[in-house]
């Protein structure tokens, strides 16, 4: 029997699918690099709210890499996303993150 765990993946799309008609929205951290918000939610969200919490999230310097754990850990797991939730309208959403996109899904 073999201790080697196969490597988990790195690719954010590998571990999450896309609904038809899911709504990507573009932006570009401060670092320069081009980052996403993608709407996977089904529900055809406002645009303009969608692009308010992209611009807050740029603006936190919430897309790329960090030097310590969001959740307070010593250890930085990359290819994991980070899952938190955000209210639009009277609904609530799990946002995750990773890397250089954000999704909203519904819970």
């Amino acid at each position: 029997m073999s201790d080697e765990r196969p490597d988990p993946p790195t690719d954010f799309e590998a571990g999450s699918s896309s609904r038809d008609g899911a709504r990507v929205l573009m932006g570009c951290t401060h670092a320069g690099k081009a980052c996403r918000l993608v709407d996977n939610s089904g529900d055809a969200l406002p645009e303009a709210e969608l692009r308010e919490i992209l611009q807050s999230l740029i603006e936190a310097r919430l897309f790329g890499f960090r030097s310590l754990s969001a959740s307070g850990g010593n250890a930085i797991r990359l290819e994991q996303a980070e899952c938190a939730h955000v209210q639009i309208g009277g609904r609530l959403y799990r946002l995750m993150l990773h890397r250089h996109e954000a999704r909203i899904e519904p819970f």
